[in-house]
């Protein structure tokens, strides 16, 4: 008969365990504000790139080119502060979608 103590330890050493999500009561804003901002980034990302086709191909005019430029910029700066407020790093943000890869692109 194993006492409780002894299926704790026989849990924390189960390689599976490991696998699953924890789930902190202390964390979950943290954990929100991460899924969050890893979809915000992720969008920011799909819409500099079609900025910057838009701008290649000539079809915007200069003032459309420098309020797009400065609104990603703007949310640029404003996803570093949020990172910053929950002390994340831009590469917490990665998801690993396993053997597809990271969610992002690595710069």
């Amino acid at each position: 008969m194993s006492t409780e103590a002894e299926t704790n330890t026989s849990t924390d050493a189960n390689p599976d365990r490991r696998k699953r999500m924890d789930l902190d009561p202390d964390t979950v804003e943290r954990d929100l504000v991460k899924l969050v901002l890893t979809i915000v980034e992720l969008l920011r990302q799909l819409m500099e790139r079609q900025a910057v086709r838009r701008f290649d191909t000539g079809e915007l005019t200069e003032d459309q080119e420098e309020r797009i430029g400065l609104t990603l910029m703007l949310l640029e700066d404003r996803m570093a502060e949020l990172r910053g407020r929950y002390g994340l790093r831009p590469e917490d943000l990665n998801l690993d979608l396993g053997p597809l890869g990271p969610l992002l692109p690595r710069e």
